[in-house]
């Protein structure tokens, strides 16, 4: 008689940093002896708490170690003029894949809208001016004009697929930096797809993202009325949106973060790596010295214009 294959899922253990806060959860086997948001090494091992939900859905990586690193350096090497000199020099270190909670959110908007609606209108008109003789004469002319009226209504629609994320070692401003993930990927969550990464448990309790997800969801809708309203043009837009059969998904993005050092006395600049579309994002130090040079500069100019004004 045949003997059925037992499989077992991988044994998981959680640690944390002490620098940062993030919580980053991997195999029991596995060493992390760096963290990839801060590049400290402070990490220790704590238990899993159970307020933190177990993720529902995954993205597997697309993007390898090789490819992320060599983005990233096109990404500095591409830095803007202001940048710091030292930046634009500095390699990139301490990278890591890692796994990153975030939450998926979805709703229906119910919203009541008011707003001033423009019509444009063509008109004729007179009008007394000099010509190149020196007398006056009378032309015309067609100029737009706009209508204003009054509109109110209501706007109902589906928001989906706002991710906001659920860690403290990255904030949303730099998620939404690297966004979008293409969602079709999403796979049902198995500790197996983690196999071999860092991966983070949530750090940021759900009510936080909640909030954070509805603002985002009410900023959504305010850009989807704006295009809505009919007209030339409009104003004075105010609208009270309710949300309803809202739910809400822990799920696993890949990620590739890099903590780039250019001085000594400076904290690393975090830079992070799309895992699945290869988009970068991060913030860039700017030099104060250029910064000045290009302030004085402007000062000499303006002071050397005012100079010339005064001598003629």
């Amino acid at each position: 008689m045949p003997t059925a294959e037992l499989t077992t899922e991988p044994e998981l253990q959680e640690i944390a940093c002490q620098s940062c806060g993030a919580a980053l959860t991997g195999l029991s086997g596995m060493l992390a002896t760096i963290c990839p948001y801060c590049a400290s090494p402070s990490v220790i091992q704590r238990p899993p708490s159970k307020n933190r939900p177990t993720p529902t859905f995954a993205i597997g990586f697309v993007v390898d170690q090789e490819r992320a690193t060599e983005l990233v350096k096109q990404w500095i090497g591409r830095a803007h003029w202001f940048a710091r000199s030292d930046f634009k020099r500095a390699a990139p270190n301490c990278t890591r894949g890692v796994y990153l909670p975030a939450y998926l959110y979805g709703a229906v908007a119910d919203t009541q809208y008011s707003a001033s609606i423009g019509e444009n209108y063509t008109e004729t008109e007179t009008y007394t001016t000099t010509d190149s003789n020196g007398k006056q004469v009378t032309r015309t002319r067609t100029v737009t004009k706009t209508e204003w009226r009054s509109l109110t209504g209501q706007h109902s629609c589906y928001v989906l697929d706002v991710i906001v994320t659920a860690s403290k070692g990255t904030d949303n401003d730099s998620l939404e930096a690297i966004e979008p993930f293409d969602l079709r990927a999403l796979r049902r969550y198995s500790p197996s797809i983690i196999t071999g990464w860092l991966a983070e448990l949530p750090s940021r309790d759900q009510a936080t993202c909640f909030q954070l997800a509805h603002g985002e969801t009410i900023a959504k809708v305010g850009s989807q009325l704006k295009n809505f309203m009919p007209g030339d043009s409009h104003r004075n837009l105010e609208h009270r949106t309710q949300l309803s059969r809202e739910v809400i998904d822990l799920v696993l993005l890949p990620i590739w973060c890099f903590a780039v050092r250019y001085d000594e006395n400076q904290p690393p600049v975090q830079i992070l790596v799309n895992g699945q579309t290869g988009r970068v994002g991060g913030s860039v130090p700017t030099s104060t010295t250029k910064i000045a040079l290009v302030v004085g500069a402007v000062l000499l100019f303006i002071a050397f214009i005012v100079l010339l004004s005064a001598m003629q």
